[in-house]
């Protein structure tokens, strides 16, 4: 059901460049908001594809080469925590969704959007909210998205050990949480966010 769907949207405009544009890292406590987007060639289809969070992490990093591999076009871009602090984390996820289709080589003559809001932008452009259930654009923009956002936070567990990054990503899990109150707060904690905010008020020391 959900492959036949995404082919039938995606066969559906032969004419236009159409690209998807997801963001991934809205909801966590720590890194970047990191957005990509695709279009994708119908002459080198990528069977497979779903909302990245729909997939096993073996099946976005099988998915991750071929997406590369086989689309017109691709591009990641991001937005910093000092930005998501500055704009919000709403504002922020545009800002690098922005970013990302700016950054394709090949510029579509529309774009599919996850969620409910478009950026301000010059594009033709559609909100899908779950979009990524619905076109293989936004799909593969999911996965490639999550991908790279997941081994920046693995690699970031290096950096600031003691977090468990690696396993939770950022996001507020009790261990996160707990570590924060022993650690303080790295300068890859998002400040305006309520459990980093706490952390702060209550005197712990920034590293």
């Amino acid at each position: 059901m959900m492959q036949s769907g995404l082919l039938f949207a995606f066969l559906a405009r032969p004419l236009q460049l159409v690209a998807g544009v997801d963001e991934v890292g809205r909801g966590p406590l720590a890194g970047d908001v990191v957005a990509a987007a695709v279009i994708l060639d119908p002459e080198r289809p990528v069977t497979g594809l779903a909302d990245s969070k729909q997939l096993s992490e073996v099946q976005r990093e099988r998915l991750y080469p071929l997406i590369i591999a086989n689309a017109r076009a691709w591009a990641v871009a991001r937005a910093s925590v000092e930005e998501i602090d500055r704009l919000n984390i709403l504002h922020a996820s545009l800002l690098a969704m922005t970013r990302a289709v700016t950054a394709l080589a090949i510029q579509p003559d529309f774009v599919y959007v996850d969620g409910n809001r478009c950026p301000q932008w010059r594009y033709a452009s559609e909100a899908v909210v779950k979009g990524d259930s619905h076109f293989a654009e936004i799909a593969a923009a999911s996965i490639i998205a999550k991908v790279t956002r997941d081994r920046e936070l693995v690699e970031l567990d290096s950096v600031y050990p003691g977090y468990g990054l690696a396993r939770h990503k950022g996001y507020p899990t009790r261990d996160h949480i707990q570590a924060l109150q022993q650690l303080g707060v790295t300068p890859i904690h998002r400040r305006s966010f309520a459990p980093v905010a706490q952390v702060i008020d209550a005197g712990e020391s920034p590293q």
